[in-house]
């Protein structure tokens, strides 16, 4: 993952700005960033710069930069020292702003000694790690740097890879049973990540189950009866093993997920106040305790509440599934609701002082970043941030 990611979505919308490619939904967002505050403005008439871009092209080593300057309004391509093709086509273009932004920044930095480095003590992002319970009751904690067998449960043996990822794989009594046991005779196991920690699970059945921080997963060692059924808190990616004659279901507090073979994303924290589900491929039916039921098809996000249950027609995939694919993509987010991603991966709880005005924000960024890079995004605001212990004090 590169330092660009945090910056992408501004400079997708300057690089289409710069060869008038806005459309109006577009223009209506570039408007708004640029009049929500000075610095805003300040930025995006450096952005726009040809003569400011000329000399951050030195930084790629271009030799003709008047060509480099046309292409990139065109969306072409130039070489850099080496001689290898340098495609700017859309993407090399926002990357050639982002990393004007990002000098931009540093050079202010310089001239304000009160730097976000110096203002607190940065923390470092989550990692693979979990709790195993086994059915006795006893525990293992994981962490990615172990690997190879862990123990043996009813009908599996339960193995870690070095890549962060519990696989149990069934013996030869639960793939050829004489007399299937009853389900609730079937030894229960539960994977929890702390806050900090995410891991991964492989199910007696092969379904892949990708567990976010502050999440737990609770299981049979192996699936019997007529259906599979799990127990889900917090949030899970799930790539669920095709077998039609025994639906998966997940349940969470508020509703239960009923599938055959699919690829869909829980998020059910309770502070999120929604329990949202979201489809990739496949179908899925959601159906809430009350026993209100829907079903939902690719691209579709099922909003379950506190009274009912609404569908987003068209769900951004890409920040619904950000976690598991080792990002954070904040699409018109708001504040608290980063605050609360940015908790549950760093280990620490939020304090707000003064009046919190109520902004929304866009940008990605890696996971795997110290926490001051996710505040570089936050604080063109006006926002300031303070690490305390394990605590972040946000101050408008």
């Amino acid at each position: 993952m590169n330092n660009y990611d945090s910056y992408f979505d501004l400079g997708q919308l300057i690089a289409k700005y710069m060869r008038n490619e806005l459309s109006d939904q577009e223009k209506l967002q570039l408007d708004q960033w640029i009049e929500a505050d000075t610095r805003n403005q300040e930025l995006f008439k450096k952005l726009t710069n040809e003569h400011l871009l000329n000399n951050e092209l030195e930084t790629f080593s271009v030799n003709d930069k008047a060509q480099a300057w046309t292409k990139i309004r065109k969306g072409t391509g130039f070489k850099n020292k080496t001689g290898k093709p340098r495609w700017i086509a859309y993407a090399a273009a926002v990357v050639l702003l982002a990393a004007l932004t990002i000098t931009l920044n540093k050079r202010q930095d310089i001239k304000h000694p009160q730097s976000l480095a110096n203002q607190y003590k940065d923390l470092p992002p989550g990692t693979n790690k979990a709790v195993l319970t086994l059915a006795d009751g006893s525990t293992i904690v994981l962490d990615s740097a172990k690997h190879g067998r862990i123990a043996s449960q009813q009908h599996a043996v339960i193995k870690e890879d070095e890549n962060g990822k519990v696989v149990y794989e069934a013996t030869d009594e639960a793939q050829n049973p004489a007399a299937p046991a009853p389900a609730e005779t079937i030894a229960m196991n539960m994977l929890a990540t702390p806050r900090g920690g995410q891991y991964q699970v492989v199910l007696p059945d092969g379904t892949r189950v990708w567990l976010n921080a502050a999440s737990s997963l609770k299981y049979p060692t192996a699936f019997t009866g007529n259906e599979r059924r799990v127990e889900l808190t917090g949030e899970a990616y799930f790539e669920v093993s095709k077998d039609p004659s025994k639906p998966f279901n997940v349940k969470t507090a508020s509703q239960t997920v009923t599938v055959l073979g699919t690829h869909f994303n829980i998020n059910s924290y309770t502070d999120e106040g929604a329990t949202k589900t979201t489809l990739l491929e496949g179908s899925v039916r959601i159906t809430r305790n009350t026993g209100q039921s829907v079903k939902i098809k690719p691209g579709q996000q099922a909003v379950n509440t506190l009274n009912n249950i609404d569908i987003n027609e068209n769900a951004n995939i890409d920040e619904a599934v950000a976690w598991k694919n080792g990002k954070f993509i904040f699409s018109n987010t708001d504040l608290q609701t980063i605050m609360r991603q940015l908790s549950r991966w760093y280990d620490v709880d939020v304090e707000y002082q003064g009046k919190t005005a109520q902004k929304h924000y866009m940008g990605r960024i890696s996971r795997n970043v110290p926490v001051s890079q996710i505040f570089e995004i936050l604080k063109t605001s006006g926002l300031n941030f303070t690490i305390n212990g394990r605590k972040i004090i946000v101050k408008s």
